[in-house]
């Protein structure tokens, strides 16, 4: 069930506070300011993964080569090359790509 509702969109939430964090999408608001250089975010998981741009903080290693990310996504993403899944599909010529973004240069 989900009884929070946006009013400017409709999308609903199971959680009041997501629909907090969501509206911000609408209003802009970017509350989490990094203090190092006064970039601003609206979710502070944004702001830690910002953070770790001046630290070079990379906590996230590839267990297959030890390569380390940022984000868990990155590792994601980057295992991927280990296992050779390609999931995104030229629709004209076939071509697989690793990631949507490459399939979209492509």
């Amino acid at each position: 069930e989900r009884p929070h509702g946006c009013e400017q969109c409709g999308k609903a939430f199971a959680q009041a506070g997501a629909l907090v964090k969501h509206r911000r999408v609408h209003t802009g608001e970017k509350p989490y300011r990094c203090p190092v250089c006064t970039k601003a975010f609206a979710l502070s998981s944004g702001l830690v993964l910002h953070k770790r741009t001046h630290t070079g903080e990379r906590p996230h290693a590839c267990p297959l080569c030890g390569k380390a990310f940022k984000s868990s996504s990155h590792l994601a993403l980057h295992l991927r090359s280990h296992t050779g899944e390609r999931r995104y599909q030229c629709p004209v010529c076939g071509k697989l790509f690793l990631q949507s973004s490459h399939l979209v240069r492509h």
